[in-house]
């Protein structure tokens, strides 16, 4: 754990953090290296912010890996990019943290080795309950609300369900992330902003924090400055300020910072 000059708010950690790793390939390149030493160190970062997260009290992190766009870059860098998963799901990073191990995307497109790994990640880090990690493999939001849909009409053609039954909770269901809560908090490193593809449905009333830091460089004083910047934030659902403070003084809101 490195000490950091950022105050935190102990009460207000973010349950879910959601984070785009952008900036592995341009860290890299500036560095005069390949890309591929990038992803590498950006494994260490993984390393060091799921630490960092487990002690916070963050319950849940998902962190988006490699999109189905990101099928279409150069063979080479697609067959790193799978290697090193297989050789980045290691023990310690799962059973020294008692971190549960998850997977959303298409697995169909994953090479068959890898497949098998994360299966057996996922088997073996299932009792671990300190905080789930979630990896986004092949993973793009609007793959998985059209698979949602295709889901949700077979059962409407089955009988299962009627189209007046069909509610938010019922695509929230059928989604690949029915298992967890809507992130708090969205991260993105590398500069860029825009959300790639990720958790659109989801993030719908997310707080979306930008940095420049590239995703290697990402350690704790940053992490804690992001969660600090969600803890100043009045989080309104689509209410007015005066309403959402009204609540907080009646103990019926979250907790409010100016």
């Amino acid at each position: 754990m490195t000490e950091t000059n950022v105050k935190l708010d102990m009460e207000r950690i973010p349950q879910h953090i959601a984070i785009i790793m952008d900036g592995n390939g341009r860290w890299a390149t500036e560095r005069g290296k390949d890309r591929s030493f990038g992803h590498q160190a950006g494994v260490d970062a993984v390393r060091t912010i799921t630490s960092e997260c487990t002690r916070l009290g963050v319950k849940y992190l998902t962190l988006y890996t490699f999109s189905t766009e990101n099928w279409n870059r150069p063979p080479e860098e697609v067959a790193a990019l799978m290697g090193l998963v297989l050789t980045s799901l290691e023990d310690e990073i799962f059973m020294k943290n008692n971190v549960r191990f998850r997977v959303v995307g298409d697995r169909s497109r994953i090479p068959a080795d890898v497949q098998k790994k994360l299966r057996e990640t996922e088997e073996h880090t299932a009792n671990n309950d300190k905080m789930t990690m979630v990896v986004a493999l092949s993973y793009s939001s609007k793959w998985e609300i059209v698979e949602a849909v295709r889901n949700i009409a077979a059962d409407v053609k089955e009988g299962k369900m009627k189209l007046s039954e069909i509610t938010e909770k019922t695509i929230d269901e059928h989604l690949q992330t029915n298992f967890m809560p809507d992130p708090e908090l969205l991260i993105r490193t590398g500069g860029e902003l825009r959300i790639s593809n990720y958790l659109l449905w989801q993030i719908a009333y997310s707080e979306l924090y930008f940095c420049d830091t590239y995703w290697p460089d990402f350690d704790e004083e940053c992490l804690h400055k992001a969660i600090a910047s969600y803890q100043g934030r009045q989080r309104r659902f689509g209410k007015t300020e005066a309403q959402v403070e009204r609540e907080m003084m009646e103990g019926t809101g979250e907790v409010v910072t100016e």
